[in-house]
This record gives structure tokens, C-alpha cells and sequence, in this order.
């Protein structure tokens, strides 16, 4: 079974290349299913309802999130009635949503799919580690197959989960800082990690923002508007191919495309 997962996904040139391009990439590389972190499709921060819907018109089979998902307040009608849409799981459980779920791959074949946040640098949630630990036993009574998509700042929090994990699940990828990491590999229980799959958005940026911008607030110390940058969109996923009767991944790479037309940021 061959599963991209897509890393955070910024704003309207960030939806534009996987509106674009994600069909074409299920076709050439034969994909069966597909995972992509949302939480900054909506003008950098946030997700809607209708963005939601046209991700998963584009061939997105579930959207994970992170920190950024409360931005709009729509959201939190989102993420209670459609469950393909996640909020990480070591939220409290009054907290809108799930943080897992099980969907079927158009082979048939069901894939679990977790998401869970890091707390180094982030908020002080439940720990991820016992949380996800928890959640993959569940999913695996379903499926071998499951995606954790760790949602964090420290590389080390993310790296230290993938080995928690190893064996137990198919693939832990790391998302949030938006900038990509060359560590992919097969972990020896046979788990595929990167430490973060970077975004999919405006690399003439800084993470997605306008350089001009950033550099002012870095300059001058003095908060300034940060408004989602507009050239150089790249896809940046991560390729992995899973034995459907054991769960484990196969192989493990990279994956890069680039959008050859500009995409203006505003009207999110």
C-alpha cells in the first residue's frame, strides 16, 4: 500500500498545488491513500469548513491539525460532524473532535490515522507519548495499518516518539515547524519516521510568511503583520509504502513538486 502524507499546508498557494497536482500524483505513483496536516490552509492559520471539503475533493483522504486549528471559530463544527478531519488526540476530551480515526483506502483496506502534539515549546497537554500509546492499541484491534502525524516544535520530541512508537504503528511523521528534514528512515521494528515532512506552500518565505514582513518584527522587535507569502510553492510530502498484512512500512522517501505558476496569497 503506497500512502503520501503532505506536510502543513499554507494558505492559498499551499491548497493550490495539492488542488493542482494531487490527482496527477495519485495516478503516477499509484497512492492508495492520503494524509495532509491542515492547520495553516486557511490564510496561514486556521481551517474552514469549505477548505476542508475542497482538500478532500482534491483526493485527501483524512486532515490532520496542530495548535493552529481553533483559529476560527468554524472550525469547532468542523472537527465535531466530519472525523476525517483530527485535532490531536492528547487534547482534553471536552475539546471538539478526535484525535483518531479509521477510514478505508479505495482498495478497500481500512488505515488508522492518529494525531497527537508535542508539549516541548507548546501547550501543556496530556503527554503525547501515553496518549498515542493508548490510541494506537485501540486502532490496531482495527488495522495494522496507522499514521501518527506528531505535531511539534522539538526535533528531539519528535525523533524520541518515533522510536516509542516503533513496531507499533506504520509511520510517525513529524509536522509544524514547516521545514523539511533530510532524517527519513525505516526504523529497525520497521516504522517509517521523519522528524517533519516540511510545508506545502511559498518557499520564498520565511515558514510560509511574507520575508519583508518578518524581518521587520525581527528588526525592530515591534509585532507586525504576517501575511502568507506567494512564490516558489512547493508539495513537500513523504512517500511510504506499508505491507498491508503486517503494518510495517517498506520503504521510505521524499517527496517534492513544485507548482510553475503563481498563486496569490490573498482571499483566503
Amino acid at each position: 500500500m503506497k500512502i503520501l502524507l503532505i506536510g502543513d499546508i499554507v494558505g492559498r498557494p499551499g491548497r493550490a498545488i495539492v488542488e493542482r497536482q494531487l490527482v496527477g500524483l495519485r495516478e503516477e505513483l499509484g497512492l492508495d491513500f492520503v494524509v495532509a496536516n491542515c492547520e495553516n490552509a486557511a490564510a496561514g492559520a486556521g481551517i474552514t469548513p469549505a477548505i476542508a471539503d475542497d482538500l478532500f475533493r482534491a483526493g485527501v483522504d483524512v486532515l490532520t491539525s496542530g495548535n493552529h486549528v481553533w483559529k476560527l471559530r468554524e472550525a469547532h463544527d468542523l472537527l465535531k460532524r466530519d472525523h476525517r478531519v483530527l485535532r490531536p488526540a492528547n487534547y482534553p476530551d471536552s475539546a471538539p473532535g478526535q484525535g483518531t480515526v479509521v477510514v478505508e483506502a479505495i482498495s478497500g483496506q481500512k488505515v488508522g490515522v492518529l494525531n497527537v502534539m508535542g508539549r516541548v515549546f507548546m501547550e501543556p497537554l496530556d503527554c503525547p507519548f501515553r496518549a498515542a500509546e493508548r490510541a494506537a492499541a485501540r486502532l490496531r484491534a482495527e488495522t495494522p495499518i496507522i499514521i501518527v502525524d506528531m505535531h511539534a516544535e522539538a526535533t528531539s520530541e519528535k525523533v524520541a516518539m518515533g522510536w516509542f512508537l516503533d513496531g507499533q504503528v506504520s509511520c510517525v511523521f513529524g509536522t509544524h515547524t514547516h521545514i523539511p528534514t533530510a532524517d527519513e528512515r525505516l526504523l529497525p521494528k520497521g516504522t517509517a519516521f521523519i522528524s517533519d515532512v516540511g510545508m506545502t506552500g511559498p518557499y520564498d518565505s520565511v515558514i510560509g510568511r511574507r520575508v519583508d514582513q518578518i524581518l521587520e518584527r525581527f528588526l525592530s522587535g515591534v509585532p507586525q503583520r504576517s501575511e502568507v507569502a506567494e512564490g516558489n510553492v512547493q508539495l513537500r510530502g513523504l512517500l511510504v509504502d506499508v505491507d498491508e498484512a503486517t503494518g510495517k512500512a517498506r520503504t521510505v522517501e521524499r517527496l517534492t513538486r513544485t507548482l510553475n505558476e503563481p498563486v496569490p496569497a490573498a482571499g483566503d
